[in-house]
Parts: structure tokens; sequence; C-alpha cells
């Protein structure tokens, strides 16, 4: 054999019957092949799925005392760990109602007794082939999986670093502010309120698109961006168009790259960052829940960072003043959940100012 071939596992068997007879029928059908593992009732058999290493394939019979076939199946799909073992059912019934219930229940095939030796043989290698090319299928996709998720997050570090070039003092605010945005979507999402808009895939591309929110003032001319003083209300104007640019460029990237890009999130923040609960923010004038979600979380986060920041018109901002000025806004400027959300987050808050200083 080839030093490069790879040596396949012959497979481990657990057979379940309550019936020695059985299972010595079963097992000297299959021991030349593969290593067999024996339960005689349900309760054993889901201790042996669960055991390491863990069968490959599970004989199990339908009538047994206490857990019947029906139930140890439906208890192995359940588990996480056990799930993707394909089961066989062994019986003597003849009953094609029965046998679609242990097929809705998920299990892969039957085999009616009496047994007959070649039938189990070319049944049990059919389904362990089918396991190993779903595992590798399986493989493949975490794989590539993986290779997405990286490609995704290094486009968004790419265009983020650009807006930070840009502008040098990007740099500390993109930390802080991705930062405040998770605190503040962990503790909502154990609202109810917010479970169902804030699970643990959201959270994860809120903190990576959070740097992306004043990506467009990459467009903001250099005269208005580094102006060493407040912006006159013309240059204010112009300012407040980086929102509506960082909206188009994260946009029309999304529309190239499909329905549902990781980029919407990005956008939707960038766009609506600076709208105000009352509706009298910018650029569209959007109030209360047309708000997105995702830019009331950054709103919160982007004004605190920047009263706590020094800027060349002002000097920074006590913890305890920028809460005071915030609150000001509660139910204003600010949701007044994301609000309350900050308030209880007041040391995670500090924490993170602190550890990402500068």
């Amino acid at each position: 054999m080839s030093a490069l071939t790879p040596v396949m596992s012959p497979g481990r068997v657990l057979v379940v019957d309550d019936a020695s007879e059985n299972l010595r029928i079963l097992s000297e059908s299959l021991r030349d092949s593969y290593t067999i593992m024996f339960a005689k009732n349900g309760k054993d058999a889901l201790r042996l799925a669960q055991s390491d290493p863990q069968p490959d394939i599970v004989l199990l019979d339908v009538i047994m005392p206490g857990m019947n076939g029906y139930e140890a199946c439906n208890k192995l799909k359940e588990s996480p760990r056990t799930r993707d073992i394909p089961v066989i059912f062994i019986t003597a019934q003849d009953d094609g109602v029965d046998e679609a219930t242990g097929l809705a229940l998920g299990a892969q095939d039957y085999i009616k007794k009496p047994f007959q030796a070649t039938l189990v043989r070319n049944r049990v290698a059919s389904h362990l082939e089918l396991k190993r090319h779903r595992d590798h299928l399986n493989e493949l996709v975490r794989d590539r999986t993986k290779e997405l998720l990286l490609t995704q997050e290094a486009t968004i570090h790419a265009m983020a670093n650009l807006a930070e070039w840009r502008d040098p003092e990007t740099g500390g605010h993109i930390r802080r502010t991705q930062n405040y945005v998770r605190s503040l979507a962990e503790y909502l999402a154990k609202l109810p309120k917010f479970a169902g808009q804030l699970d643990p895939d959201t959270i994860s591309w809120l903190y990576l698109s959070a740097p992306l929110h004043d990506v467009g003032k990459v467009a903001i001319p250099d005269a208005v961006l580094h102006k060493p003083g407040r912006l006159t209300e013309e240059e204010f104007e112009t300012m407040k168009e980086h929102a509506t640019f960082g909206h188009k460029v994260l946009t029309s990237t999304s529309a190239i790259l499909g329905e549902q890009s990781f980029l919407d999130i990005a956008a939707a923040i960038a766009h609506c960052h600076h709208e105000r609960w009352d509706g009298k923010g910018y650029p569209r004038g959007l109030k209360e829940e047309e708000i997105p979600l995702s830019a009331r979380l950054m709103s919160l986060a982007d004004v605190y960072d920047a009263l706590r920041s020094v800027r060349v018109y002002k000097p920074s901002m006590s913890h305890e003043t920028a809460v005071g000025i915030i609150r000001e806004g509660r139910g204003t400027q600010f949701d007044p959940d994301v609000f309350d959300a900050f308030e209880a987050l007041d040391t995670d808050f500090q924490e993170i100012a602190r550890q990402f200083e500068g």
C-alpha cells in the first residue's frame, strides 16, 4: 500500500437487542469486518452511543422492555453528539406503518428478522459508505465556510483600515465602539424583546461591521475632515454626507455579493447611526424602530466615545459627565432600551474605554 493511501478504519457497529441469540447472529455476521459493541436495552445503547470512540452505525431492535427502539432512536437524533449516527432498525414486524414511523424519526433503514447474513453485511456496508461520504462533504463545507468567513473578515478589516488611514483619530474610536456595540447587543439579547433579533451570529457580525460606521468619511474633503476647530453650518452639512456615502459604497459592494450579504449590517449602521429616536436625526429622519437596531446601538456607542475623547475643539469628558449627557437623550436621541442597557453596563464601558485608550 502506498504511504499516501489513507487507511480507513473498519467501523464500529453498535448492536442493540434484548435477545442474546439475535446479538450472537448479528455479531457472527459482522465481526470479521467491524468492531462490534453490544447493548441489551435502550438506556445502555444511549450510553454507548455517547462513548469515545462512538459507534459509526447502530442496529437497533424495535421491541425491547423499558425504552423501545423508537424512543431510543428519537433520543439519539435529538442529541447533537449522536444525531448523525445512522440507525438501522431490526424487527420481526412486517408493518408498513411501523416502518414509516421509524423512518420519520430519522432512521436510515429496516432489516427484518430472521436475519440473512449477506443482507445485513451489505446494508451496514452501504450505510457506512454513505456516512463516510457525508462526513467528508461536511468537512469540506466546514473548511469552505471557515475560508469564506476569513475572507469576509479580511474585507471588513481592509475597508476599516482605509477609513482609519484617512482619519487617524478613527483608530482607537473603531476599537472602542465595536466593543461597546457588542456589550450592548449581548445584554439586550437576554431580553425577550430582542432575543429574536440578536442571536450569536448577528452579534458577531455587529462586532465585525461596527468599524465601518464612518467609512463614508473617505469621501469628505480634507478641509472639512481635518479642520482644526468647529465646523461651520455649511461644513457640517458636508460632513453629514458621510452617512450617505458610506451607505452607497457598502450597498453597491453588497449588491455584487448577492442577497443577504455580510455587508448588509455594515451598510445599515453606516447609513443610520446618526438617526435619532425622535426622528430629528440625519440623513433620513427615521424615528424609533424605523431605525435599524444595529444603528441604534452604534448611535449611543458613537456619542459616548465622542464625549470621552479629546478633539481639537474640546477636552475629553469624564465617564460620569458623558453618562449624564446621554441620559438627557433617553427617549429623544437614544432608544430607551439601548440607554437602559448602557446604564446597566456602566463598569463594562469604563473598562473598554481604559483598555483601548488612545
